[in-house]
């Protein structure tokens, strides 16, 4: 409130229009640091909005990197990558690219794997190790013939996947049950050839929800694969097979004992005899979790009643399984194959098991069912 007194008219109209003009100026003062508060709020949202884009594709790129869709090439890109590096570092002969290129690419077009990680017999030679093993395990029971691959130039770090499909396939591939399902497949296929079957059986129309995960392709990635594509894979086959999903664990100390048991369940419950040693007739059984998979062939009951899984791993090298093979083993290399039950403990594990065959029309209705592809949950 102003005390000014005025006597004078005009004095009063000047000192009137003085305060006006004040109010005036402090309220487009206060105007102006309202709109460069609003600026610079504005500004600072764009930046922080802009950091957590750039953050999100770094984290992307970096998933596209790691499960192999950062369309860095396939299995021939990387294959004779690692080629040349070994020649760089002198401890591969140029003759020897030159020679393992040839092959590489006659496999590749054929669509045959080349066989060279491939061992074969070692189920047979556990067969005949357990019939005089008396040490400490009480009964074993053993998948069907089953041959070993591990992963190669061209799929190492990528690759196990399809190397357990090809553990599997060629267990089936020995049996005569399958005769049929499996008449246009004379040899195991090639990773790249893998990769086009589970194309093909996208195409047919399995897991959809699963296909645009990969946006429908495979064929050239380094793409890793689970359960749901070996499942879909074989079923397009019109083998039945179903997804296990031990979602948590069922021991107290993080362990999975309920995995465990339906092994055995499996293996076991067609084979009654008391037999120390049971060969059975069942494939192996395709083990996923996060980031690996690997080929359960047989479980082991100790005479302490825990149990053991016998696994076959892709990372495993021939070198290592071959020593399976050797006459009077004293058991030693058993230990690439055995897991006990504080061995398993990740969070989560999925089984891919097979059940025999299926008719045009349950392949048909099987494909339907997997537009929401669903798994049995234990427990």
């Amino acid at each position: 409130m102003c005390s000014l007194t005025c006597t004078n008219i005009q004095i009063l109209e000047e000192h009137v229009d003085l305060h006006l003009e004040e109010n005036s100026f402090l309220e487009g003062g206060n105007m102006r640091d309202l709109e460069l508060a609003q600026q610079l709020q504005t500004e600072e949202d764009k930046q922080q909005k802009s950091e957590e884009e750039k953050q999100e594709r770094e984290e992307f790129k970096k998933l596209q990197r790691q499960y192999g869709l950062d369309n860095s090439g396939g299995y021939k890109q990387q294959f004779l990558k690692n080629m040349e590096r070994e020649v760089d570092r002198g401890r591969m002969q140029p003759f020897d690219y030159h020679k393992r290129k040839a092959d590489m690419m006659e496999s590749l077009a054929f669509g045959i794997d080349d066989g060279k990680t491939k061992t074969s017999g070692i189920v047979e030679a556990l067969c005949k190790y357990y019939q005089n093993e008396n040490k400490d395990a009480r009964r074993v029971w053993l998948s069907a013939g089953v041959d070993h691959f591990h992963s190669s130039l061209g799929d190492r770090g990528w690759g196990c996947g399809y190397r357990n499909f090809q553990m599997l396939l060629s267990s089936l591939l020995q049996n005569s049950l399958y005769n049929d399902c499996l008449r246009d497949i004379a040899a195991i296929p090639s990773i790249p050839k893998i990769q086009s079957m589970i194309e093909d059986a996208w195409r047919e129309g399995f897991d959809p929800h699963g296909a645009s995960h990969f946006n429908n392709r495979l064929h050239g990635s380094k793409a890793w694969i689970g359960a749901c594509e070996i499942y879909s894979l074989l079923t397009s086959l019109r083998i039945k097979c179903q997804i296990i999903d031990f979602h948590k664990p069922t021991g107290t100390t993080g362990t999975h004992p309920r995995l465990f048991e339906w092994v055995l369940h499996y293996y076991s419950a067609d084979n009654g005899s008391g037999a120390k040693v049971v060969c059975a007739s069942k494939p192996p059984i395709y083990l996923q979790h996060e980031g690996h998979s690997r080929t359960i062939v047989g479980i082991e009951e100790k005479k302490n009643k825990t149990l053991c899984l016998l696994l076959f791993d892709p990372g495993c090298p021939s070198q290592e399984m071959q020593k399976l093979l050797e006459k009077n083993s004293d058991g030693t290399s058993l230990r690439l194959l055995r897991k006990y039950m504080g061995s398993l403990k990740e969070k989560q594990y999925q089984i891919v098991a097979v059940d025999g065959v299926l008719t045009l029309e349950e392949k048909a209705a099987c494909c339907h069912a997997s537009q929401v592809l669903t798994s049995e949950k234990i427990p």
